[in-house]
């Protein structure tokens, strides 16, 4: 598998996304309404990127600055990104996807400067949930859209050391 840099404005991007939000009203009964713009995942403080298997689109997942000045959990005080649109197609789960491009998030996250990633899942997807704390991320309060928010959970995990 390996992850390619691309736009979050892209065919793939856009077909991927579609899938996605099809996904979420299945399980939420409607589509993330958290604003994401195409220039948050560009260069130079974010990244897209989708995932290929040979010659097959399985995935994407996207990083953005993420501003946590209101947060007080472990890292909160390092550069962090925020992780997002982390994805892979139905039929190339359960096949270590999700979390080899965890993995490569991560250390792009490093390469762009950031010591910490943070992240929003949903409580519809306890796999999400299941894959991120396997991986070494903790719960955090709820930031930004997601503050107060019943069906979120946050996670965040230190990279590296301040």
């Amino acid at each position: 598998m390996r992850l390619t840099a691309s736009t979050y404005g892209s065919p793939q991007a856009r077909e991927l996304t579609a899938e996605l939000q099809a996904e979420y009203v299945q399980r939420y009964g409607s589509p993330d309404d958290a604003p994401l713009a195409a220039e948050e995942l560009a260069p130079p403080s974010g990244a897209f990127f989708v995932a290929h298997a040979g010659e097959e689109l399985v995935g994407m997942v996207g990083l953005r600055a993420h501003d946590g000045d209101d947060d007080t959990s472990p890292g909160a005080g390092l550069p962090s990104a925020e992780m997002k649109r982390l994805y892979v197609r139905a039929g190339h789960r359960r096949r270590g996807y999700a979390r080899a491009i965890l993995a490569l998030t991560e250390q792009r996250a490093l390469e762009l400067g950031y010591g910490r990633l943070v992240l929003e899942t949903g409580t519809e997807q306890p796999e999400a949930m299941a894959l991120y704390a396997a991986q070494g991320y903790h719960r955090i309060p709820g930031f930004g859209h997601y503050s107060g928010e019943e069906l979120s959970r946050c996670f965040a995990k230190v990279l590296r050391a301040g």
